[in-house]
């Protein structure tokens, strides 16, 4: 896919993802949050960009560890997923936070102006991983560091047919190359490679349940990364593609529900 439109796809189709994500992921993704904010291990005051930052999944608890005399700089692809952030921020009354539109390969902050950089599940999406990376290195000072998580092996990943069922379905990729990072050393060598020193990686495996076919399908469907092809279907597409989404799950269901197996990959890296 041309990386302009691939980069609109995943601009507006996180718009419309973002009302459903928290609902349909904060739960599942929490092992993969939680590891990616102890190895940031975080002190108060220091200055933290998150990258690609969703619904503030990640930004809330990293404004949380570095308190009033920090900062946390939200920035995201999607306009809808940034407001987000900003209207939350202000409900909490957090205001070290601040929030904006902005690209991962194109990060509009001054040299060296952070203390860590955060990226969580954002860069399967980004056409230019390497760039990005290069972006989050010149965003740090000396000696900051970055910690960035990506889905793993897709053989590890029970929901991956979510992918073939909605691009069977649409004239182009819906995310090429999503699980291209999480093979083998892949994300390590990518941050290696945009200058990261002392590189080391973990993977985490999980469990993501749902306690219904409905919800399992929100997830699938509404609030990830196909939201925007979904969103073009009309209403006999859309149970054709849930029907052949369940049959590809259907060895995970569990008493009506279901426990789909999932892998993190998480990267740490020092300028």
């Amino acid at each position: 896919m041309d990386a302009k439109l691939q980069r609109r796809v995943q601009r507006y189709g996180w718009d419309k993802a973002e009302p459903y994500y928290e609902r349909y992921w904060q739960a599942q993704l929490a092992p993969a949050r939680d590891r990616l904010l102890a190895m940031a291990a975080l002190t108060a005051g220091e200055r933290v960009l998150d990258v690609a930052c969703g619904t503030g999944l990640v930004t809330f608890p990293a404004a949380e560890a570095v308190g009033a005399g920090g900062s946390v700089s939200a920035v995201d692809i999607s306009a809808a997923m940034a407001e987000r952030v900003t209207a939350d921020a202000a409900r909490r009354s957090l205001k070290q936070v601040q929030s904006a539109r902005m690209e991962a390969e194109a990060l509009d902050f001054p040299d060296r102006r952070f203390d860590v950089v955060l990226c969580a599940l954002g860069l399967m999406y980004v056409p230019d991983p390497p760039r990005a990376f290069r972006e989050m290195r010149r965003v740090l000072r000396d000696g900051g560091r970055a910690v960035a998580s990506v889905w793993g092996a897709r053989a590890r990943c029970g929901w991956a047919d979510i992918f073939p069922i909605v691009e069977s379905r649409v004239a182009s990729d819906v995310c090429p190359m999503f699980f291209g990072l999480g093979a083998g050393d892949t994300l390590a060598s990518t941050m290696a490679a945009a200058g990261f020193a002392d590189v080391r990686t973990e993977r985490v495996t999980t469990t993501l349940e749902y306690d219904s076919a409905e919800a399992a399908c929100g997830a699938a469907f509404a609030g990830g990364p196909v939201a925007l092809a979904y969103s073009r279907f009309d209403a006999a597409t859309r149970d054709e593609a849930h029907a052949e989404y369940l049959a590809s799950i259907q060895r995970y269901e569990d008493g009506g529900g279901y426990a789909i197996p999932g892998e993190f990959v998480i990267a740490w890296g020092r300028k």
